[in-house]
Parts: structure tokens; sequence; C-alpha cells
């Protein structure tokens, strides 16, 4: 999982540029490896996601198409979370994380966010608060309540 999580990592860093430069005001949230020869980039824009920013966002990454399959999305209810500001923006909500390696051995995490500072957040998981580095997550997501 590590290799794959650096090589996310770096594909987010190069999208996310390309994106962010093509298109002003698109925020690329995660890039997220669905298997060796796909991915998929979910990206938000203030005036939403529509099919048509999709496929903008998917002419941009043409150059990745000789060796990815690339699939584009919305972030939906269950949005991604990964920055500092993402978090900040969900505190009170539950979420779900998966870490890189165990935080009070564990890695997997469901609760509520009640705190997200500059380096870490807190989260109230099982009537007991866990401090989790950002540089730590894999996965993060919003968990959908129905709202």
């Amino acid at each position: 999982m590590a290799d794959t999580f650096t090589k996310e990592k770096a594909l987010e860093r190069e999208i996310s540029q390309t994106i962010e430069r093509g298109l002003p005001g698109t925020e690329v949230l995660a890039v997220e490896l669905l298997s060796p020869a796909r991915f998929c980039v979910y990206v938000d824009h203030p005036q939403g996601v529509d099919h048509a920013l999709c496929e903008r966002v998917t002419r941009l990454l043409d150059g990745y198409r000789a060796k990815y399959t690339i699939d584009v999305s919305s972030p939906g209810p269950e949005r991604p979370l990964r920055t500092p500001a993402h978090f900040r923006n969900v505190v009170g909500r539950k979420v779900a994380v998966r870490t890189a390696g165990d935080i009070g051995g564990r890695s997997r995490f469901r609760g509520e966010l009640v705190a997200a500072g500059e380096r870490a957040f807190t989260l109230n998981a099982k009537d007991t608060e866990v401090s989790i580095p950002y540089e730590a997550i894999l996965r993060g997501n919003l968990i959908d309540e129905g709202q």
C-alpha cells in the first residue's frame, strides 16, 4: 500500500498543477489509484461539478491516457478529505480515515471530527479522542449522514 500511496501523491501533485492552472477555480480534492492502470480524480468547483467540467478535466489529462484509464468525478456526499482545509470545513461531522501506520494500535478510524489544526486533526472515535497527523492519511472521507 505504501508504494500505491507514494504513486498517488506524485500523481496528485502533477495533476493538481495541470488542472488548477488550466481550469482556474477547479480544485483537485484527491487522486486515487483504482488499479495499476486506472485512476480517479475528484474535483470540485465553486459553481459545482457537471459533465462538461469533467470532460474538460479529462482533456487536460490526455497525456496520461497512454498509461492510464482516467475517471473524473465530483466529490459526492462522501467527499475525499486530505488537507487541513478539507478537514476544517467539516468539523462537527462524521468522517472515516485510514492511516499509513498504526496510531494507538489502529489504522482505521470512524467518528466525529472535533478539531482540525495545522498539522493534525482530532477525531472522537468510540468515545476516545485521537489526534491524527495529516501526513499519516492514506484515505479520508466524509461519512454521508443523509443530510
